[in-house]
C-alpha cells in the first residue's frame, strides 16, 4: 500500500510500515508542511496514497468523505505519543492492512484494535 505520513507523525511510525512493505513517504520529505487540510488529502488521493495521521479534524467524514479517497487512517495514542506508542499504533495498522483494504474507509486506529466508520444507508 501507498501511505502518506502527516507532519504530526514525521517518521514515527515509518520504520514499522515500511518492515511490512509499504511504500511510505511523509509531508515532511515532500516539503507539505503547514499545508492545509484539504490539499494534503487531495494531494494523497492523486497520488493514490492513503493518509495516516494523528489530527482529528481527519476523523470527520462529512468534512472528508472517506469513499472520496484512497483511505484514512486516524492514530490516537491513548496518552501522550511516546516513539514506542505511535509504533505500536503503528504495527496495530499495519497488521490490519494485511487482512482488509482501507480503500475509501476511515480507520480510527488504537493499540491492539480498529475502529471502521461505515456511512449510514439512506
Amino acid at each position: 500500500m501507498k501511505l502518506k505520513l502527516d507532519e504530526n507523525l514525521g517518521r514515527r511510525g515509518a520504520k514499522v510500515l515500511i518492515a511490512a512493505g509499504h511504500d511510505v513517504a511523509t509531508v515532511v520529505e515532500q516539503s507539505m508542511m503547514s499545508a492545509s487540510d484539504s490539499t494534503l488529502i487531495e494531494r494523497c488521493s492523486e497520488e493514490g496514497r492513503i493518509l495516516v495521521t494523528m489530527d482529528l479534524d481527519f476523523s470527520n467524514p462529512i468534512h472528508f468523505p472517506p469513499a472520496k479517497y484512497s483511505g484514512i487512517a486516524v492514530l490516537r495514542p491513548s496518552t501522550r505519543p511516546s516513539l514506542s506508542q505511535i509504533e505500536e499504533l503503528a504495527a496495530t495498522l499495519a497488521e490490519a492492512l494485511i487482512r482488509s483494504s482501507l480503500e475509501g474507509k476511515l480507520w480510527i486506529v488504537e493499540v491492539g484494535r480498529i475502529r471502521e466508520y461505515t456511512p449510514e444507508e439512506t
